[in-house]
């Protein structure tokens, strides 16, 4: 590997000790709100929203009709409606698409990003430096708590470490970042990226939009999908892929050298050169100088060498998710 840089190596360092505070990049938020916000959200997307409750978080996908994701969510209740966390990128086209489908539900659908701020904290003196700032914690992973306009998520721990999101206005976001700095060192966004991807967490972005079916990159797995809740766009296509054994495409950490790619870049396998046999997901710079990504492959390409962008190129090496990868799809209620 490539000797890592510096002050990230300094970043992943302090990960490891007492934390780091960052300002995680290419998010965006879009609440709902009205009488029908739930009701409305559970017959568009792959997980129940009708039982979300007030600090819980729960992970969501929006599919097209033929079952492919066109946006990866993070949602949580507040006392304003739910809030739907996605790429930035994506934000303005999936507003557009989903208000589309409002019709006669009692919902709005408007765009928080300009307007609010996310702070990313991780460490074993996270909690410490959230509750200093007069924060109030949630119990666990995918937990919630809200005061006023602010919002603390606890996220997945990732590879033991404790990990924390906190939304609220802009200015007053500034502001805690400022503070939590004092006690955590700041880290740039892409050690953010790192984390999601070490805890096997993907999100779409406008490269990858419409190229996986949930189960491709592991979304079921992870809480994405709820297969006893009603119809939604695609619904039936994501059922088949699960019960029928017609999966042949999953995801799994993999790592190189050099420059990170971009999300969309496809890999191959030096034994098949002519078709790609998969894709990047996501990707950030790991802690030993290269970089490490979520890759969506055919299954039975996971075992072969691996290239980056052809056949010839970069090798890649494989690595391991913090939750098992089925090689079939299997019936979760059997």
């Amino acid at each position: 590997m490539h000797a890592p840089n510096p002050a990230r190596a300094a970043q992943f360092a302090a990960l490891r000790q007492d934390g780091v505070v960052c300002r995680p990049a290419n998010l965006g938020l879009i609440r709902v709100e009205g009488d029908d916000a739930a009701t409305f959200l559970h017959s568009q997307l792959t997980n129940a929203v009708d039982d979300l409750a007030p600090g819980q978080a729960r992970l969501a996908g929006y599919c097209s009709p033929k079952g492919r994701l066109l946006a990866t969510f993070l949602m949580w209740r507040d006392a304003a409606g739910i809030a739907l966390q996605l790429s930035a990128d994506l934000q303005p086209a999936i507003q557009k698409r989903l208000s589309m489908f409002v019709l006669r539900a009692k919902a709005k659908l408007s765009d928080l990003g300009a307007a609010s701020g996310c702070v990313g904290v991780a460490g074993a003196r996270g909690d410490s430096a959230l509750s200093a700032a007069g924060l109030l914690l949630p119990a666990g992973p995918w937990s919630t708590a809200s005061e006023g306009d602010t919002t603390v998520l606890r996220l997945p721990d990732t590879d033991g470490v404790p990990r924390w999101q906190v939304w609220g206005p802009a200015e007053r976001i500034d502001a805690l970042r400022e503070r939590l700095a004092v006690t955590l060192l700041p880290a740039d966004a892409e050690l953010w990226d790192w984390l999601d991807i070490r805890s096997g967490l993907p999100r779409i972005v406008v490269a990858t939009q419409e190229r996986f079916v949930p189960q491709m990159v592991n979304f079921e797995l992870i809480g994405g999908v709820n297969f006893r809740k009603g119809c939604y766009p695609g619904q039936e296509i994501v059922a088949r892929s699960q019960y029928r054994g017609t999966l042949k495409r999953r995801m799994w950490l993999v790592a190189g050298e050099g420059e990170t790619p971009a999300e969309g870049t496809e890999i191959f396998r030096t034994d098949e050169p002519e078709q790609p046999a998969g894709m990047i997901v996501n990707a950030a710079p790991g802690p030993d100088g290269g970089w490490e990504a979520l890759a969506e492959l055919k299954i039975d390409a996971a075992s072969a060498a691996l290239r980056l962008g052809h056949a010839d190129g970069l090798a890649l090496t494989l690595g391991e998710l913090p939750y098992a990868v089925p090689l079939l799809a299997t019936d979760p209620a059997a």
